[in-house]
Protein backbone atom coordinates (compact mmCIF):
# COMPACT_ATOMS: atom_id res chain seq x y z
CA UNK A 1 0.00 0.00 0.00
CA UNK A 2 1.15 3.71 -0.87
CA UNK A 3 1.47 6.56 1.16
CA UNK A 4 -0.12 9.58 -0.23
CA UNK A 5 1.18 12.90 -0.11
CA UNK A 6 -1.11 14.13 2.80
CA UNK A 7 0.14 10.72 4.71
CA UNK A 8 4.02 11.56 4.15
CA UNK A 9 3.04 15.19 5.58
CA UNK A 10 1.47 13.69 8.46
CA UNK A 11 4.21 11.39 9.23
CA UNK A 12 6.76 14.33 8.89
CA UNK A 13 5.05 17.25 10.42
CA UNK A 14 2.76 15.74 12.43
CA UNK A 15 -1.33 16.83 12.39
CA UNK A 16 -1.65 19.41 9.72
CA UNK A 17 -3.61 21.49 12.42
CA UNK A 18 -0.76 21.48 14.99
CA UNK A 19 1.64 22.39 12.10
CA UNK A 20 -0.44 25.24 11.14
CA UNK A 21 -1.60 26.53 14.54
CA UNK A 22 2.66 26.71 15.16
CA UNK A 23 3.33 28.57 12.17
CA UNK A 24 0.51 30.96 13.28
CA UNK A 25 2.20 31.47 16.50
CA UNK A 26 5.86 31.70 15.17
CA UNK A 27 4.31 34.46 12.40
CA UNK A 28 3.70 36.73 15.25
CA UNK A 29 6.90 36.94 16.84
CA UNK A 30 9.37 39.79 16.23
CA UNK A 31 11.31 39.71 12.81
CA UNK A 32 14.49 38.69 14.98
CA UNK A 33 12.81 35.78 16.84
CA UNK A 34 11.00 34.50 13.60
CA UNK A 35 14.75 34.07 12.06
CA UNK A 36 16.02 32.56 14.91
CA UNK A 37 13.09 29.84 15.05
CA UNK A 38 12.98 29.75 11.69
CA UNK A 39 16.28 28.90 11.25
CA UNK A 40 16.07 26.05 14.32
CA UNK A 41 12.57 24.70 12.29
CA UNK A 42 14.88 24.21 9.56
CA UNK A 43 17.90 22.21 11.52
CA UNK A 44 15.08 20.03 12.82
CA UNK A 45 13.61 19.14 9.94
CA UNK A 46 16.89 17.11 8.93
CA UNK A 47 17.89 16.30 12.14
CA UNK A 48 14.59 15.91 14.74
CA UNK A 49 12.07 13.74 14.66
CA UNK A 50 11.23 11.55 12.35
CA UNK A 51 7.65 10.92 13.58
CA UNK A 52 4.38 13.40 12.95
CA UNK A 53 3.64 13.48 16.80
CA UNK A 54 7.52 14.34 18.20
CA UNK A 55 8.47 16.56 15.49
CA UNK A 56 4.88 18.65 16.13
CA UNK A 57 5.78 18.52 19.88
CA UNK A 58 9.06 19.74 19.65
CA UNK A 59 7.58 22.52 17.08
CA UNK A 60 5.32 23.53 19.80
CA UNK A 61 7.76 23.61 22.57
CA UNK A 62 9.93 25.72 20.92
CA UNK A 63 7.32 28.32 19.63
CA UNK A 64 6.92 28.38 23.58
CA UNK A 65 10.47 28.97 24.06
CA UNK A 66 10.62 32.38 21.92
CA UNK A 67 7.47 33.70 22.57
CA UNK A 68 8.37 33.48 26.65
CA UNK A 69 11.54 35.01 25.54
CA UNK A 70 10.02 37.73 23.37
CA UNK A 71 7.89 38.52 26.15
CA UNK A 72 10.56 38.95 28.34
CA UNK A 73 12.62 40.38 25.55
CA UNK A 74 15.33 38.12 26.44
CA UNK A 75 18.06 38.14 23.88
CA UNK A 76 18.89 35.72 20.88
CA UNK A 77 22.06 34.22 22.55
CA UNK A 78 20.88 33.90 26.19
CA UNK A 79 17.88 31.59 24.82
CA UNK A 80 20.79 29.39 22.38
CA UNK A 81 24.01 29.86 23.92
CA UNK A 82 27.30 30.41 22.13
CA UNK A 83 26.60 26.83 20.28
CA UNK A 84 22.78 26.94 18.82
CA UNK A 85 23.44 23.87 17.32
CA UNK A 86 24.23 22.11 20.65
CA UNK A 87 20.82 23.77 21.82
CA UNK A 88 18.55 22.59 19.32
CA UNK A 89 20.50 19.22 19.53
CA UNK A 90 19.70 19.14 23.12
CA UNK A 91 16.00 19.98 22.30
CA UNK A 92 16.08 17.38 20.07
CA UNK A 93 17.15 14.80 22.46
CA UNK A 94 13.47 15.48 24.46
CA UNK A 95 11.83 13.93 21.96
CA UNK A 96 11.77 10.37 20.36
CA UNK A 97 14.24 9.81 17.55
CA UNK A 98 12.74 6.74 15.63
CA UNK A 99 13.58 6.07 12.25
CA UNK A 100 17.10 5.10 10.89
CA UNK A 101 19.03 7.50 13.20
CA UNK A 102 18.04 5.88 16.35
CA UNK A 103 18.86 2.70 14.89
CA UNK A 104 22.01 3.64 13.53
CA UNK A 105 22.56 4.95 16.94
CA UNK A 106 21.46 1.58 18.49
CA UNK A 107 23.53 -0.46 16.36
CA UNK A 108 26.78 1.60 17.18
CA UNK A 109 26.19 1.57 20.83
CA UNK A 110 25.96 -1.88 20.60
CA UNK A 111 28.93 -2.67 19.00
CA UNK A 112 31.11 -0.85 20.83
CA UNK A 113 29.79 -3.21 23.61
CA UNK A 114 30.78 -5.80 22.30
CA UNK A 115 34.08 -4.80 21.25
CA UNK A 116 35.15 -3.98 24.81
CA UNK A 117 33.85 -7.85 25.88
CA UNK A 118 36.61 -8.80 23.22
CA UNK A 119 39.53 -6.64 25.41
CA UNK A 120 41.91 -8.74 27.77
Amino acid sequence: MSMGISDITTKMIGDKRRWRAYKARTKLLPDNYRTAVDALERYAMYFGPVDGDSAASLYEDLADIFERAAADDTPIRAIVGDDPIDFIDSLIQNYSRGGYIKREQDRLLEAIKLAEGGES
